[in-house]
């Protein structure tokens, strides 16, 4: 058969449907890249926010009115099978912990619904382009009160290390030059399985011959302090990006515990100098939510003084969006006019000190891997630390001797020298 995907979210779903597309052409259907054309539809979503949900119902109700057999997956067919139900009687539902059952999804005569099914026995031999996504691990270890994906994906499940670098080598031999190792907390990998953690994996996959590189997804700040030593000395590896994703979400300790976050905000700032310490450049990725039940006026402005302190490299900033079923939605809410005037606040911020950070590049020569393309005649390289270079007249795929000569609040602008 035909089938058609649409993916939403994290690259987490993007490793998710290339298992499913792998699962499916091994099964000798054919992927299709127009609607049109396909017999059936999959979309693969996400439900992370409010917006992002209604942007699925909408969707959803859109292809159901094709005719066409149509299969929800992902997290919001996992957290919310019921709603997707309402809106699409006759589409078979798969959760994002039962993406092996896809196959029976497509040859099922009738509408399947799966939410704790089955696991892809290998995982994706379908990439796209120089950077290839590659999951490690599917759940997390946390409980935290603001989390729908986590009534979504609710048990930790590693893939074993043997076939993660069977798969590497493959995407290398495949002119991969990045391999983006993800998952919903990639420093809960190998939690289920004992004795082999993150740092073991990454010194695995970077140990292998051939020109790439590896990106680590995100990190949670309390598994990441637990095997700190571990994760330095894996990531002192010429293979590896510097760069670290790890989520504070609150400046103030209270926010923290409303949260169910199993980490203080002395803690984290160690986590972040133990890292700085211990590389530079290095980047520091996080993300913060604004107006969280229980974030007053001073636990707001203790955010913004983190920021201003830690001088993040990168900041995904969400305003705090209620969702069902979760045990912040049933907390007393800040009013919606000042979660806004805060975020307004907090991006205002943000741009105002991503400029001064990069703006400490202008002048420096830096080696930088081009990987994909941009706007117009650009590409897009990336420095050691994963700060995006735009370059003009050089090939993908290949490093370059870059001296930086004008950066912006989220990007830098180079020559080849």
């Amino acid at each position: 058969m035909k089938i058609y995907f649409e993916t939403y979210g994290c690259a987490l779903n993007k490793g998710d449907t290339y298992s499913m597309m792998t699962l499916l052409k091994e099964s000798k259907h054919e992927i299709v890249d127009d609607q049109n054309s396909a017999e059936v539809l999959v979309i693969n979503t996400c439900a992370v926010r409010m917006e992002t949900e209604e942007k699925m119902k909408k969707r959803i109700a859109e292809l159901s009115r094709t005719g066409k057999k149509l299969i929800v997956a992902g997290c919001l067919a996992g957290a919310e099978p019921g709603l997707v139900s309402s809106l699409s009687p006759n589409a078979s539902v798969i959760g994002p912990q039962s993406i092996g059952d896809i196959v029976k999804a497509v040859e099922s005569p009738g509408k399947l619904i799966s939410l704790d099914g089955e696991a892809p026995s290998n995982l994706p031999k379908i990439f796209e382009g120089l950077i290839s996504v590659l999951p490690i691990a599917d759940g997390c270890a946390g409980s935290c009160n603001f989390c729908i994906t986590k009534l979504a994906r609710k048990t930790l499940r590693s893939y074993t290390p043997r076939k993660i670098v069977e798969t590497v080598r493959e995407m290398i031999k495949r002119g991969a030059k990045e391999i983006e190792l993800t998952g919903q907390d990639t420093a809960a990998y190998g939690l289920d399985m004992g004795g082999m953690g993150l740092a073991d994996l990454v010194r695995e996959v970077s140990s292998l011959d051939g020109d790439f590189m590896i990106r680590v997804g995100m990190m949670t700040p309390e598994l990441a302090l637990r095997q700190l030593d571990q994760l330095l000395e894996a990531w002192d590896n010429p293979k590896v990006y510097k760069f670290f994703h790890l989520p504070v979400q609150s400046g103030s300790d209270e926010t923290l515990k409303a949260m169910n976050r199993k980490y203080t905000v002395d803690e984290f700032r160690y986590l972040v100098k133990e890292i700085r310490k211990k590389f530079s450049p290095v980047n520091i990725t996080t993300d913060i939510i604004v107006g969280h039940p229980g974030e007053d006026d001073d636990a707001f402005e203790e955010t913004l003084n983190l920021m201003k302190e830690m001088r993040f490299e990168r900041i995904h900033i969400a305003m705090y969006s209620l969702r069902p079923n979760t045990r912040s939605s049933m907390m007393k809410q800040v009013p919606g006019p000042v979660k806004k005037e805060r975020l307004k606040r907090a991006v205002s911020l943000y741009e105002e000190l991503s400029r001064d950070v990069h703006r400490e590049y202008v002048g420096k020569r830096m080696r930088v891997l081009v990987l994909e393309k941009g706007k117009g005649d650009t590409v897009i390289g990336r420095t050691i630390n994963y700060i995006p270079v735009i370059l003009r007249n050089v090939k993908l795929g290949e490093w370059y001797d870059v001296r930086i000569d004008d950066s912006s609040f989220f990007d830098l602008r180079g020559t080849v020298v």
